[in-house]
């Protein structure tokens, strides 16, 4: 027969992984024990064992949770906008699901790689997929771009890139807030990638 599930399971199950996720992030990976898992989550060692069979095993859940919020946040989005408003309707998007998800995605960008490869492209194809989503909607929003897989790249990371590190600098009580900068972030990358194709410096470059 079964060993049935304790009403509880999936709240000690998150209260671990919360614990960790802080720990993972103010301290490292490599620099956090099991050992101090169970202290934080003010349970046994072998308790957390029952949960995660490893470190691994958490640090692995921690990165694919959060991208899942974030695939979902995203997948939430309007598909019936107009080009310019679902772009920055994506971005508004991410930027909320950032929210109260620093130490999240302070793991994902230092602690992925501590992963064993097969686990690793999991989570990279999870990225790829959140990459993707935002690479079509500024092809629509920029068509010569679109067409150019080569510039296209470049410019979806570079969106990225100020999406990416905005918990380095934001603050929720600052001068801006979250909807400021999905303006900000979208009109600096639709009217710079327009200007581009506009222009046919780089798009010519490299194209050719």
């Amino acid at each position: 027969m079964a060993r049935l599930r304790a009403a509880d399971y999936d709240g000690k199950r998150q209260a671990i992984l919360d614990r960790s996720t802080e720990l993972f992030a103010r301290k490292g990976y490599d620099r956090t024990s099991m050992a101090e898992v169970a202290a934080a989550c003010g349970v046994s060692k072998a308790l957390v064992y029952h949960y995660y069979a490893s470190k691994e095993t958490l640090l692995f859940d921690i990165l694919r949770d959060h991208l899942q919020a974030l695939i979902d946040a995203v997948a939430a989005v309007e598909t019936r906008l107009a080009a310019r408003p679902r772009l920055r309707a994506l971005v508004g998007a991410l930027l909320e699901a950032y929210r109260d998800a620093d130490h999240e995605h302070r793991i994902q960008l230092n602690e992925l790689d501590k992963l064993p490869a097969a686990k690793q492209t999991q989570l990279k194809d999870m990225e790829r997929e959140l990459v993707q989503a935002f690479a079509v909607a500024i092809a629509d929003v920029v068509p010569p771009v679109g067409r150019d897989r080569r510039l296209l790249m470049p410019v979806t990371m570079s969106l990225f890139g100020m999406l990416n590190w905005h918990y380095m600098w934001f603050r929720d009580a600052g001068p801006l807030t979250r909807e400021d900068y999905a303006d900000l972030a979208t009109t600096l990358l639709v009217e710079g990638a327009q200007a581009l194709a506009t222009e046919r410096r780089i798009v010519g470059r490299v194209s050719a």
